[in-house]
């Protein structure tokens, strides 16, 4: 088994916890109010301005030229279009432009955002990845999992299943996989865990992230 085979298997609790909140089995069936997944977009768009920061700091301190490059796409992307994206999208549900612009972030927001930001920017750069890589690997599992099922009769939730079990989001989160087991291969036992260590509080950061959207906070 690989490094992160062996991340998944310890983190496969939290994975399921996931599948199991009831926000996400709204979305995978239909049933969950748009006023409470106007939460997720609000935050999600707050979350994605620091997410582009983390890339900056991975393309900075990557070890080779190919992950320097890579990172640095993942940036422009997530700036040019993936937040586009979510402007239209947030449109979908009365959410304008303007108002993405203001909102505030919520404190379970902004604790998984600094997180993140203290990784990429404070460590090394296996131990970035090793925070990085939750929120692609469990959004591409949940989206394939929940498009095995019957597609839910809203068509702003179909197309959320369908963006995040996309190919470009799937590559992605196969790169940063592949990316962590080459990294981890030079690492000794206490880099490991450290790796490890990271990669599960991630995990725990986007359980609390869904339960943040459906108890709303303030």
């Amino acid at each position: 088994m690989s490094f992160t085979d062996d991340l998944l298997e310890e983190a496969q609790p939290l994975f399921v916890a996931q599948l199991e909140h009831p926000f996400v089995r709204g979305i995978g069936d239909g049933s969950l109010d748009p006023a409470l997944f106007a939460n997720w977009v609000r935050q999600d768009y707050c979350y994605l301005i620091e997410y582009a920061r983390v890339f900056g700091y991975c393309a900075a301190r990557a070890d080779t030229l190919s992950s320097m490059a890579w990172h640095a796409e993942a940036l422009n992307l997530t700036l040019a279009l993936e937040m586009d994206l979510h402007r239209k999208y947030a449109a979908r549900f009365g959410i304008s432009a303007a108002e993405l612009e203001r909102e505030s972030v919520w404190p379970t927001t902004r604790a998984y955002a600094d997180f993140l930001l203290r990784a990429a920017s404070e460590s090394t750069y296996a131990e970035a990845v090793a925070a990085l890589l939750p929120c692609t690997w469990e959004y591409v599992d949940l989206a394939r999992r929940l498009a095995s099922g019957e597609p839910p009769g809203d068509q702003r939730y179909r197309d959320w299943i369908e963006q995040y079990s996309d190919s470009a989001f799937v590559a992605a989160a196969e790169w940063l996989g592949a990316e962590l087991d080459r990294l981890a291969e030079s690492c000794d036992t206490a880099a490991r865990e450290r790796l490890r260590s990271l990669f599960l509080e991630s995990c725990r950061h986007e359980l609390a992230f869904w339960e943040m959207c459906w108890r709303g906070e303030g």
